[in-house]
């Protein structure tokens, strides 16, 4: 009985214009379907993205984390999704731990292809820092317990000649809280971060005195004005 209304539907003039509204509707939604999907991609593709953009000549060698943490150097616009290039970055905390691997033009996108590891000392200076080297006994730095990432108080020892002729031994604390970037185990060389006048303070003292480092606590303490240690602090005389 099925296949002969089958047949029926295939030979009759009613059947195949039965078959054509069939095949024309089944037609009709597929262009339905596809345009729909071109309308919403070509909707998505003029979409705006806010992407990071360079705001001035970017240097190579210029760690992301200066970068991320100086707004001059970048502003955030909106690109046509189309206009977007890729890897482009969205989030400046993208760049933390990163150097620029090339010269980066004013209006040019940041990219992951512009950026790469950061590896060095020099990636993790800003413009007003630097890094000095000071060769420390272990007693100096610790027994050696002072290492990459720690904070330290900076105290010079040396014998000033007073006024009387008579030599006199002094302990200074020169500097508070400076960031240690490596350091030896047991005795050797510390590098610490400085400012360009700290850094020849630093290398005087190391030439002409010595240095010692007190290990900060791992939370921040309250800075005190530099004292002065003499004789009659230590004996009471």
């Amino acid at each position: 009985m099925e296949n002969i209304m089958s047949s029926k539907l295939f030979t009759t003039r009613q059947g195949t214009v039965l078959l054509g509204v069939i095949a024309a509707v089944i037609a009709a939604i597929a262009l339905i379907v596809y345009l729909s999907h071109y309308r919403s991609s070509v909707k998505n593709s003029g979409a705006a993205i806010q992407v990071l953009v360079a705001e001035k000549l970017i240097l190579k060698d210029t760690p992301g984390d200066v970068i991320r943490t100086n707004p001059s150097y970048y502003q955030t616009q909106s690109i046509a999704r189309s206009n977007v290039q890729t890897g482009a970055f969205v989030d400046p905390a993208t760049l933390a731990g990163k150097v620029a691997l090339t010269d980066i033009s004013p209006g040019q996108q940041l990219t992951a292809a512009d950026f790469g590891p950061a590896s060095g000392l020099s990636t993790q200076l800003n413009p007003r820092q630097r890094a000095v080297v000071v060769a420390l006994g272990s007693p100096q730095e610790v027994g050696g317990q002072i290492g990459p990432g720690s904070h330290v108080d900076v105290w010079v020892t040396s014998s000033a000649q007073g006024s009387n002729g008579v030599s006199k031994p002094t302990a200074k604390l020169l500097f508070q809280n400076m960031s240690v970037l490596t350091a030896g185990t047991g005795g050797g060389n510390v590098t610490l971060r400085a400012s360009p006048r700290q850094a020849g303070q630093l290398i005087y003292a190391s030439s002409n005195a010595q240095i010692w480092l007190v290990l900060r606590p791992t939370i921040g303490t309250i800075e005190k004005k530099p004292p002065v240690i003499s004789a009659s602090n230590v004996t009471g005389s």
